[in-house]
């Protein structure tokens, strides 16, 4: 693939990030989200990572272009995770329940923590499994977070002990499930596709 079309590839997901981070800061102010309607919201973090695998699956050049970032700065970025901790401060004041706030916050922090060094020595030739089930833990983290908040949900209400997840549809808690959760679930499945093409093609890892 050329220069040119990687760097307009570039600017167009920079662009498409910044529109869907001002749609997130706005779809809070939507009557669907005030009424705590969680299901529906989960249904709307979902529909980026929908977008991204079908954009993915059908256009060859925005895979190679996905296939040609570097897995240890991608892998890296997962750090930020380590703002999980918020989690804990909700559960400490009442805000979100402790049984989906600590499972998500432990969660976060431990892949946030373990980042820096999968990047360091996972992402080398020889480590494609390790480095693979490291991203997979990864993306199961969120899914347990996303299941609880669910059943956490006003609509449902089948744990939290009297509190709900209400406010993770309220800013600014709501930039992290309806922003981060889809990026960093995104940024986990480059990352396994690249270790899994090298993997069945060359059976070598070269992380840039």
């Amino acid at each position: 693939m050329s220069t040119l079309p990687k760097q307009r590839y570039a600017r167009l997901v920079t662009s498409l990030l910044a529109a869907w981070f001002l749609l997130v800061l706005s779809v809070p102010t939507l009557s669907i989200f005030k009424d705590g309607r969680f299901p529906v919201g989960a249904a709307a973090a979902l529909s980026p990572i929908l977008v991204f695998l079908i954009w993915f699956g059908i256009s060859a050049s925005f895979r190679e272009f996905t296939l040609s970032l570097d897995v240890r700065v991608l892998t890296t970025l997962q750090l930020s995770r380590v703002a999980g901790f918020t989690w804990f401060v909700a559960a400490a004041y009442g805000i979100l329940p402790k049984v989906f706030a600590l499972p998500a916050g432990w969660g976060d922090v431990g892949i946030g923590l373990t980042a820096p060094l999968a990047a360091l020595y996972l992402a080398k030739s020889g480590r494609q499994r390790s480095f693979m089930m490291w991203q997979a833990a990864g993306i199961a983290e969120l899914a347990v977070a996303v299941t609880l908040g669910v059943l956490a949900s006003p609509r449902l209400r089948l744990l939290g002990e009297g509190l709900t997840t209400q406010p993770l549809m309220v800013l600014p808690l709501s930039v992290i499930p309806m922003f981060g959760v889809p990026v960093a679930v995104i940024l986990h499945m480059i990352c396994i596709a690249r270790a899994q093409r090298t993997e069945l093609t060359t059976g070598t890892f070269d992380p840039i």
